[in-house]
């Protein structure tokens, strides 16, 4: 198991310890979707969605979240983020939403972590914030697009 970077020599998870390493410029996005009716879709457009603002409210929520991440996930660096942008875009042609999200900090780990969960939960405030009038909706293809810094470089999904 000492190829895992999360486990330790006796098997148990552990935090890694990066305190050797140098703070660099991180960047990560992540993207993500949410599929509906339709009507749905035409409902949050025209502003007639029974619990107000969604997509502003599913970005805040995700901003939100991605602050949150060493909380939500066990073996999480708490990082000092220095961006977080979360975009829900409208899409006729799922239909649904595509939600895409970008955070950054300097630090000693990347922040592609905090790029998912900003991504997931604003999803998921989009299934709660409109669950009372479509039960078809589905979330999907999560996943990191890009990430910048540290030793591994740049990466990005093509």
């Amino acid at each position: 198991m000492s190829g895992l970077s999360h486990v330790g020599d006796d098997g148990r998870a552990r935090m890694v310890d990066v305190s050797d390493k140098d703070p660099t410029a991180r960047t990560a996005t992540a993207e993500g979707r949410l599929i509906c009716l339709p009507a749905t879709l035409a409902a949050v457009q025209a502003g007639k969605a029974p619990k107000g603002s969604v997509i502003g409210t599913a970005e805040l929520a995700g901003t939100m979240a991605a602050k949150r991440t060493a909380d939500l996930v066990p073996l999480c660096h708490p990082l000092p983020l220095t961006k977080v942008a979360v975009t829900v875009e409208p899409d006729a042609t799922l239909p649904g939403f595509r939600v895409s999200a970008e955070v950054r900090t300097v630090g000693a780990t990347g922040v592609e972590m905090e790029a998912l969960t900003a991504v997931s939960v604003a999803c998921l405030t989009l299934f709660d914030m409109l669950k009372a009038i479509d039960r078809t909706m589905e979330i999907g293809a999560v996943r990191v697009t890009s990430k910048q810094g540290g030793r591994s470089g740049s990466w990005s999904r093509e």
